[in-house]
C-alpha cells in the first residue's frame, strides 16, 4: 500500500512538472505573439478596407488604383488613432480620471460619432490650396500625387509614433502634397502663402496653448488650491470653470464640428458658447455644493470636483477631432475615388459615406491597438497631471481652436494639447522657484539647493521636450521629402 502511495505521489509530482512546463511555454507564446497580434489585426483592416472600395468601385478601369488607394487610407487612419487621438485622452490617462480602458472605449465612440456624424462633407481642391491644381498637368498625375501623399503621411506618423514623439497629422498631409506636388510640377505649384500660413502655427498653436493652459492653471491655484478655505472657493469657481469650458466647445463645435450639418459663423457660434456657459454654470452650482459635503479641506478633495468635467472635456475633444481630423486620412482617398470617376480634379471633392466609414473604423483601431503609448506619453511622461492640470490643458484645448479661428490661422489640435502639457508644467515649475524664493526670502537661513538639485527638480522632462520640437520641426519637410521620393517612384514604375 504504501508502495502505491509512493508511486503516486511521484507519478503526481511528474505531471505538476510536465504541467509547469506546459503553463510556461504558454506564457511564453502569449509573449512572443503579443507584438504581432495588433499588426495582425491592422493588417487584417487594411485589407478588408481593399476589399470593400473593390466592393463599391465595381469593376472599372481604375478600380485597382482605388483599391490600392483605400489600402492606404486605412493605413493613415490607424496611424492618426494611434498618434493624434492620445493628445485628446492623454491628459485625462495620466490625471487618473480616466482608466486606459476606459479612455480608449469613449474615444472610440465619439471619434466615430464625430467622423459620421459632422464630418467635413467637402474636401477643397487638392488639400486646401496647397498645390495650384493647373500646374498637376493629368488626372493621371494628380492620382499619383495624392497616393504618395497619403502613403508619405501615413509613413511618417507611423515613424513618429514608434519614437513616441506626438506630431500633427494634419502637416503630415500638407507635407505630403506639397512634396507630390513639387515633384509632379515644380516648386512654383505650391501656394507659398497657404504654406506660411501653416508654418507659422508650428509656432504659435503650441505657445497660445501653452498660454492658455497656464493661465487657468493660475487662476485654479490662486484662487483654489492657495486658499484657506479651499472647498468654498471651490464652490464658487468650479462651476464657473466648468461654464467656460462647456461655452467654449459650444462655440468649438458650432464653428467647427456641424459645418456638415449647418453652416455657422464665428459670433454666431460664440453667442451659441455664451449661452451654453450661463446655462451650464447656473446649473453647476447646486451640483457642485452637494457634491462637495462632507469633503475635506485639503487639496485632494478637489480632484474629486474636477474628474467628471475632465472626461466630459475628453469626450468631446474626441468629437470635434473626428468631425474636422478624419479628412486626414480620407480626404486624399476621397480625390482619388472622384477623379478615377470623372477624370475631374480642379473641383471640391465630396466624401462618399463608405470612406468616411474606412476613416472612421480605422482611427478607432488604431487607438485600440496602438494608441496606449502615445497617451502614457502626453498623460504622465511629460510633466505630472493631476484633474485641475488636465482640466487645464483641455480646457485650453477648446479655447485655442476659437481664437486661431478668429485669427484666421490654420493650427494643430497635437500642438494645442501637447503645448498646453508643456505650459501647465513649466508654469508649475515657475511657481515652485516662486514659493521657493519667498521662503527663502521669510527664512533666510533655510538651505539652498545646488544648481545640480535645482536642475534634477525640474517638473518637466526636458529629453521629451526636445524629441517632440525636433519632431514637429522636421514633420513637414520629411513628409515632403517622403512623398516626393514616392511619387517619382510611382511615376517612373506606372508612367
Amino acid at each position: 500500500m504504501t508502495e502505491n502511495n509512493s508511486g503516486d505521489a511521484r507519478h503526481l509530482e511528474t505531471l505538476d512538472r510536465d504541467l509547469a512546463r506546459y503553463s510556461t511555454l504558454e506564457v511564453a507564446t502569449q509573449y512572443i505573439s503579443r507584438p504581432i497580434v495588433g499588426p495582425g489585426i491592422a493588417l487584417v483592416f487594411i485589407v478588408l478596407a481593399g476589399l470593400v472600395s473593390a466592393i463599391m468601385f465595381g469593376q472599372t478601369n481604375n478600380a485597382m488604383i482605388v483599391v490600392v488607394a483605400a489600402c492606404f487610407g486605412a493605413y493613415m487612419a490607424l496611424n492618426i488613432g494611434a498618434n493624434d487621438v492620445a493628445n485628446n485622452m492623454g491628459p485625462a490617462v495620466g490625471a487618473n480620471a480616466l482608466t486606459m480602458g476606459g479612455a480608449i472605449a469613449i474615444a472610440v465612440i465619439f471619434e466615430s460619432a464625430g467622423a459620421l456624424l459632422a464630418g467635413g462633407d467637402v474636401v477643397s481642391t487638392i488639400a486646401k490650396g496647397i498645390i495650384a491644381p493647373e500646374a498637376i498637368g493629368t488626372a493621371e498625375t494628380f492620382i499619383w500625387a495624392m497616393m504618395a501623399a497619403l502613403l508619405s503621411a501615413a509613413l511618417w506618423v507611423n515613424l513618429a509614433t514608434f519614437v513616441g514623439a506626438p506630431v500633427s497629422t494634419t502637416h503630415s498631409v500638407v507635407g505630403g502634397v506639397m512634396g507630390a506636388g513639387i515633384a509632379a510640377a515644380g516648386f512654383g505649384a505650391v501656394t507659398w502663402g497657404t504654406m506660411s500660413a501653416i508654418a507659422a502655427s508650428w509656432v504659435i498653436s503650441p505657445l497660445l496653448g501653452g498660454i492658455v493652459a497656464a493661465f487657468f492653471l493660475f487662476i485654479i491655484k490662486n484662487r483654489i488650491i492657495y486658499r484657506d478655505d479651499k472647498i468654498a472657493a471651490a464652490r464658487v469657481w468650479v462651476p464657473i470653470l466648468v461654464g467656460v469650458m462647456a461655452g467654449a466647445f459650444g462655440a468649438y463645435l458650432a464653428l467647427k464640428g456641424l459645418k456638415k450639418i449647418i453652416k455657422i459663423d464665428l459670433p454666431v457660434a460664440l453667442l451659441i458658447g455664451l449661452g451654453i456657459a450661463v446655462v451650464v454654470w447656473a446649473v453647476m452650482i447646486p451640483v457642485i455644493r452637494k457634491q462637495s459635503e462632507g469633503l475635506e479641506n485639503r487639496n485632494k478633495s478637489l480632484k474629486v470636483l474636477f474628474g467628471i468635467p475632465l472626461v466630459v472635456s475628453a469626450a468631446l475633444l474626441s468629437f470635434a477631432h473626428g468631425a474636422n481630423d478624419v479628412a486626414n486620412a480620407v480626404g486624399p482617398l476621397a480625390a482619388i475615388v472622384q477623379v478615377s470617376q470623372s477624370g475631374d480634379f480642379t473641383s471640391a471633392f465630396s466624401i462618399p459615406i463608405w470612406v468616411m466609414v474606412i476613416g472612421a473604423f480605422g482611427i478607432s483601431f488604431g487607438l485600440f491597438l496602438f494608441g496606449p503609448k502615445l497617451i502614457r506619453m502626453v498623460g504622465s511622461q511629460i510633466t505630472k497631471l493631476n484633474p485641475m492640470r488636465a482640466y487645464c490643458v483641455a480646457l485650453s484645448a477648446a479655447i485655442t481652436v476659437i481664437i486661431a479661428s478668429w485669427l484666421g490661422l490654420p493650427v494643430s489640435s497635437t500642438h494645442i494639447a501637447v503645448g498646453g502639457v508643456f505650459g501647465v508644467g513649466f508654469y508649475r515649475e515657475w511657481d515652485a522657484e516662486r514659493r521657493l524664493r519667498n521662503a527663502r526670502a521669510a527664512m533666510p537661513d533655510r538651505p539652498v539647493y545646488s544648481a545640480e538639485e535645482r536642475q534634477r527638480r525640474k517638473l518637466v522632462r526636458r529629453s521629451h521636450v526636445l524629441t517632440i520640437l525636433a519632431a514637429w520641426v522636421i514633420t513637414v519637410p520629411a513628409a515632403a521629402i517622403l512623398s516626393g521620393v514616392i511619387f517619382l517612384g510611382l511615376n517612373t514604375l506606372l508612367g
